[in-house]
This record gives C-alpha cells, structure tokens and sequence, in this order.
C-alpha cells in the first residue's frame, strides 16, 4: 500500500480563496502568522504574535481549505509552506480551528449511531489490515533506527524525573506496564504488537519469564527475530508472524502498547474478547493506549486526518471510557488506570530531534526527502495534538471479571 507523497492538485479558485479569505480567518488570536515567501506578513497578520508559518506557495492555504489537514500535509512535503516552530504552527492552527471543530463534533454526535451502522459492514479484512500496518511500519529501517533510541521502542516514554535519557525514559515505561503483572520465571507473557522486540526482551531479561510476541509487520517481524537471536534469547522469546485474531493457547499475563490504534474500530470489541480468550483466569493485562477525547471521537472515526491519510492509514484512536467498556464487555475488568500523556509531547520532541540530526545521513543513504519531511510533519502534528491534550496516552490493567471465563 503505497500512500501518498506526491502535490495535491489545488485548483485556482482554491488557491484565491485560501490567500484571502482562509489567511484573513487565520488572524485571530492565538493563530499562526502568516507570512510570504520575502518574509512580508500577509493581509490581517501584521500585529499577529504566533508562531510565523511562510507561505511560499498559495497553493498550500488552497491546499488547506480544500482538504483541511490532509492538504496541510501533502502541502508541506511538497515544500509549499515551511515554518521553524513546526509543531507550534500546528498548534496554532489547531486553537484557530478548535470553535469550529466543537460545533462539528456536536453536529456530528447524534448522526454517529447512524454512519456507525452503515459503515459497519465495511470493517478492513486482516489482509488489509496487514497491508495497512505494512505501510507504517515496513518503512526503511534507517528511518526508525535514526529516530529512536536503544530500545527501539516507538511509544511514549515516561521522564521521571524529568531530563533523564530516551533510553532511561523507555525503559521507565517497560517497568510500569510490567510491574502490575507479576511475572516469574514460570510465567508466560504473551505480547500482541511485538515492535522491535524491545520490550519482550526487557521482560525475559528482568523477570525470567517466556515471552511469546507477535506482529503482522514483516520487517518488524525479522528485525525482532534478529534482535532476540543477537541476545540469545531464543530459549526465552518466540516472535511470531500472526493476527491478534489467529493466536492460540492460555497465558499468565497478556501486554499490548500502542498496537490498539492499529485496530479498526469495528474490530475492538473482538479484539477484546481475543485478549480475554487468551488470558489465563487470573492472569492480568497491560494495555498502554492512544486515546482521543471522548467528544472527538465519532467524527474522528468517520473524517480520516492527516495520519490517517497519509502515516497510518487504518488507525483508530479510542476514547477511555470506549477502552474501559468495551473491556467490560469482554468479561476484563479495569483495576488499575493511569495517564502519561504529558510525556509523550517530549517524547516526539525528542525523536523529532533524532531525525533531524540524522537527516543529511539519511538523505545521502537514499531516503526520499518526502518522506524525511512527512514524518517531520507527523512528529509535531502529534506534539501539538498532545500538548493541546486533544489526544493523550494511558496505561490500563485489566483482570478478568470473576465468574467469567475466557472463551
């Protein structure tokens, strides 16, 4: 699944549009300024004090207005804007945005019933959700390996205290999702989204225990293999190629870190009743989640952003209180829950710091500049969702209800 890099056609009543009526509405308080390509503030944005975006093609504020923040983003890597506090340009545009985007959540709540409905028989295949994950994650290594630190682990860290090292910080994280299990050397782990391994084998390391872990990204896949095969681990750890859905057996313990997003929303209650099918009767889950505000989440369901249309495509961010019932559902009760979404905005600020020094690296290896600057752009879009808590991350343990046992 290739997603798009290429310009996004703006045709001229668009463009016209954006520079006058779309850079006027951007003049409020709290939103970018806006300025041109000799650094001239555009109408209305003279006395404007926000981070400064330069808008060196009309086609981008066209771009913009046409397909909202999908066209933001095939604007800015086809080199249409530019801005040096990206993430904060993104996050004035959001706060510009945000009146509008209540009202449409609100227009939007008492249809969701309906287009659920409607589009429930539509839900992805696992083929497609294979091919989806694939064109995330089966990008070239260098990209990844640029980006993130030791562990490899590419989701939010914990900076407690604050400053300590990326490493340190994610490997903070591993403690505080395995702590609540428990786990021994007799134990079994089982980890749906295996990553890069990192976490499977910080567990059999640190606890003593087997760990079986899963992905259905094939270059995931073979770089975790290696990684337990480099550690010789391989009495301990097995990586397995299989859907969450093709899993079989009973487990001690059952963990998942951001891989839920990766489930369409139509799959989540199934994917629960699989978390709880595989989970001994008293065992525990950790579950570390992207969760989206409870008022946003029919419209994000149904109106693909940015990341959905051109990072993730299939990705679906959950509420909690969605995370929590459809857990209940499942005979999994919430014992335990807890939000890090305040570090992961330092978290991306970091790996965005990463790429950037690895960028003229990356470049002179054969990485498509488009891709370098999609994924600069996904970083701070991701900051300034997180900074505006518009999104945020927790970390649940789950326990099955009593009396009710796994299928």
């Amino acid at each position: 699944m290739a997603l798009p890099l290429d310009p996004p056609t703006v045709p001229p009543w668009a463009c016209l549009a954006g520079r006058t009526g779309l850079a006027r509405w951007l003049a409020r308080p709290g939103g970018p300024r806006l300025v041109d390509d000799a650094g001239r503030p555009l109408p209305g944005h003279r006395h404007q004090r926000g981070p400064c975006m330069a808008v060196l093609d009309d086609r981008a504020l066209g771009a913009l207005l046409r397909s909202g923040t999908r066209g933001l983003g095939l604007a800015y890597v086809a080199g249409w804007w530019e801005a040096e506090d990206l993430a904060g340009v993104v996050g004035a545009l959001a706060a510009v945005a945000e009146p509008l985007q209540s009202r449409l959540d609100a227009l939007f709540r008492p249809v969701a019933p309906v287009l659920d409905h409607l589009r429930r028989p539509g839900a992805p295949s696992p083929t497609e959700d294979r091919a989806a994950v694939r064109a995330h994650y089966d990008l070239p290594h260098t990209l990844f390996e640029a980006m993130l630190d030791e562990t490899m682990a590419y989701s939010c860290a914990v900076f407690d205290p604050p400053g300590i090292d990326l490493a340190t910080a994610q490997r903070l994280k591993f403690e505080r999702i395995l702590a609540p299990l428990e786990l021994g050397p007799d134990d079994h782990l089982l980890e749906i989204g295996t990553g890069w391994g990192g976490l499977a084998l910080h567990a059999a390391s640190t606890r003593g225990c087997r760990v079986t872990t899963t992905t259905i990204s094939a270059a995931q896949e073979e770089a975790a293999r290696q990684a337990v095969h480099e550690a010789r681990a391989e009495a301990q750890v097995t990586v397995l190629g299989l859907d969450w859905r093709d899993l079989r057996g009973r487990f001690d313990a059952l963990v998942s870190v951001e891989m839920i997003e990766a489930v369409d929303w139509r799959h989540h209650q199934a994917f629960f009743e699989a978390c709880r099918r595989l989970l001994s009767d008293r065992g525990r889950m950790s579950l570390q989640a992207i969760v989206i505000d409870e008022a946003a989440e029919p419209r994000a369901r149904h109106r693909p952003d940015f990341i959905r249309a051109q990072v993730f495509p299939g990705s679906c961010i959950p509420s909690v209180s969605r995370l929590v019932a459809l857990a209940a559902g499942a005979g999994l009760q919430t014992v335990a829950l807890s939000d890090i979404g305040p570090h992961y905005a330092e978290t991306l600020r970091r790996w965005r710091a990463n790429l950037e020094g690895a960028a003229s690296r990356l470049r002179q290896a054969g990485l498509d500049p488009r891709l370098l600057r999609l994924w600069r752009l996904y970083l701070a879009y991701c900051e300034a969702a997180f900074e505006r808590r518009h999104i945020s991350d927790v970390q649940l343990v789950l326990a099955p209800r009593p009396g009710r046992a796994g299928r």
